[in-house]
């Protein structure tokens, strides 16, 4: 199979394109001949070796839709033909590639009506977004909730509709402002720039969700409301810490499940969340890829169109 991988970490130009042998489904696994992935901003942080050492040649990704084209032994709620889209395990990667061995009970069947290219735009996008707003923030109707870095994936992925509907939750109403416009909202979120100090112009939310990290994450604290929360996916394992004791920080789990997969599919079904703005490359134009995601110059989800 064609795949994009590196043989040592360090800058995009590490970032291989060639042939890898194709991988075999093991026990509980399925094979994946993967039509499109995503680029995250994991996939260049594991590049750089942030996350430590791992095994060479070193096949990089986490999200992907495609068809299973084999099952392995003791699968039997998944068929070869069937279209799906996952996010691979936490320390597992290997999206970036034209096929993929994964575990069988985290892939979900991608709706017909939705693309490839969609589905994978929308996969970890959206198990983030769902863990940090619904599972650790626990946003409830009516309250108000800043998001640092709403032009992003993750970020900007609740946000694309004015309604968000949350079935055997509370319902969350979502309308993208700007900082300038902070006005009373049942949900509002804003993207910050160099250019707006947003603690000037918002205040009193009861929840902040922060992409960004650095500055943006420890001031973030500062619009907050006694008692608010604020939960951050950019910092490391650990959330940063508030200089004030009136608030709660917080850092998402992102597990892997098939659930929410489905659960994301369906909002996008029922018009109220919309896939990001999507830039499409070939796998290889990875390494140019890498170099627009680690910029953080661009709006909405790069995505590799594999097929």
């Amino acid at each position: 199979m064609k795949a994009a991988f590196i043989n040592r970490h360090g800058e995009p130009e590490v970032l291989q394109y060639g042939d890898l042998p194709d991988p075999v489904a093991g026990p509980g696994q399925v094979v994946v001949d993967i039509f499109a992935a995503s680029v995250n901003a994991a996939d260049w942080k594991s590049r750089s070796g942030d996350y430590g050492q791992v095994k060479f040649p070193y096949v990089l990704g986490r999200d992907f839709s495609g068809v299973v084209t084999a099952v392995g032994p003791g699968v039997d709620d998944l068929r070869i033909g069937d279209e799906v889209f996952a996010v691979c395990e936490a320390g597992q990667e290997g999206a970036y590639a034209e096929k993929i061995a994964i575990k069988a009970a985290i892939v979900a069947k991608k709706p017909t009506s939705l693309s490839h290219i969609e589905a994978t735009a929308v996969a970890l996008t959206g198990l983030t977004a769902l863990s940090a707003i619904e599972d650790t923030l626990k946003l409830k109707p009516g309250e108000t909730i800043l998001i640092q870095g709403g032009a992003g994936g993750v970020a900007g992925l609740p946000f694309n509709s004015p309604s968000i509907s949350a079935p055997a939750r509370s319902p969350l109403r979502a309308r993208p402002i700007t900082p300038t416009c902070a006005v009373s909202a049942p949900m509002r979120s804003s993207t910050t720039t160099n250019a707006c100090d947003f603690t000037k112009v918002v205040s009193n939310c009861d929840a902040v969700f922060d992409t960004v990290d650095g500055d943006v994450a420890q001031r973030s604290f500062a619009v907050l409301k006694p008692g608010g929360r604020a939960a951050f996916i950019a910092s490391n394992a650990q959330a940063p810490q508030p200089a004030r004791g009136d608030v709660t920080s917080l850092r998402p789990p992102v597990g892997r499940a098939r659930a929410p997969l489905e659960r994301i599919a369906q909002l996008v079904l029922q018009g109220a969340v919309r896939p990001p703005e999507i830039k499409l490359y070939r796998l290889s134009q990875a390494a140019e890829a890498h170099r627009v995601s680690e910029s953080r110059h661009f709006r909405g989800k790069l995505v590799f169109q594999v097929r």
